[in-house]
C-alpha cells in the first residue's frame, strides 16, 4: 500500500492561490485506507476551502485513481469537474499523474507519498519493501533487508549489532538479527551462510507490458 500523508494546509494553498473553482478527487483504495483521501479527508478539506473563500464544486472518490480507465470512465464525465479551475487529487503521484496526463484538469497535489508500507494498526504503518525490482525476500524469510537493514546490506549482517539492535539506531531492530531467527524457525538457519547476492541491481523498466506473450 502507498502511505500518504497530507500537505501543509499552507503549501496547498499557496498551489491553489489562484484558482477559484475547485473540484477534490480523493481514493477509495490506498489513501482512504491511511485516512487522508477518503470521504471523510475529503469533506473535511472541502470544508477548508470553503473556509478560504474557495468555491468547491464538487467532489468525487475514486476507487484507484491511478489507473486511467477509472479515470476515464468516472472524472472526465464529470461536467464539475470539467467547469472546475483546477483539481485537489487527494491521492499519491500515480493518481495525480494519470488525472494530468488524461485531461486539461489542472491537477493539484493534496498528499505526499512516503513509502510501500504494511499496516500495523489504524495509523501506523512500516516501510517494509523498497519496491528495489530484485526481490530476495525467498532467501531472507521473507523480511527485505535492502528496506529493513540501515546500511541495506543484502549478504549478511554488519557485525555491529547490539542484542539484536541496530548500531546505527539503537532503536531499531537489526534486519540480519530477524532474519537469522525467521530462518531458524524456519528449520533453515545454515541458508543464512549461502546468501551470496553480488552487487545490488537497481535499475528497474519505466513501463511494463504484461500483454506479451512470454
Amino acid at each position: 500500500m502507498i502511505i500518504t500523508v497530507q500537505k501543509p494546509l499552507s503549501e496547498i494553498t499557496e498551489s491553489l492561490k489562484n484558482f477559484k473553482k475547485i473540484f477534490i478527487v480523493g481514493c477509495a483504495a490506498c489513501a482512504t485506507k491511511c485516512q487522508t483521501g477518503g470521504e471523510e479527508a475529503v469533506k473535511k478539506i472541502a470544508e477548508e476551502l470553503k473556509s478560504m473563500g474557495k468555491e468547491v464544486t464538487g467532489y468525487a472518490v475514486l476507487d484507484t485513481p491511478c489507473d486511467t480507465r477509472i479515470v476515464r470512465k468516472d472524472l472526465l464525465k464529470s461536467d464539475k469537474a470539467k467547469e472546475s479551475d483546477a483539481v485537489l487529487v487527494l491521492a499519491c503521484g500515480g493518481g495525480v499523474q494519470a488525472i494530468a496526463g488524461l485531461t486539461d484538469f489542472k491537477a493539484v497535489p493534496a498528499l505526499n507519498p512516503q513509502f510501500l508500507g504494511t499496516i500495523e494498526r489504524i495509523g501506523i504503518y512500516n516501510e517494509f519493501c523498497s519496491m528495489c525490482g530484485d526481490c530476495m525476500l525467498a532467501l531472507t524469510g521473507g523480511i527485505c533487508p535492502v528496506t529493513r537493514c540501515a546500511k541495506s546490506l543484502v549478504n549478511g549482517p554488519c557485525g555491529g549489532a547490539v542484542d539484536g539492535k541496530c548500531e546505527v539506531d539503537p532503536q531499531r531492530d537489526c534486519a540480519w538479527a530477524l532474519i537469522y531467527e525467521k530462518l531458524k524457525k524456519q528449520g533453515r538457519a545454515e541458508d543464512i551462510l549461502k546468501i551470496d547476492r553480488g552487487p545490488k541491481k537497481f535499475s528497474k523498466p519505466k513501463k511494463i507490458d504484461n500483454t506479451r506473450k512470454i
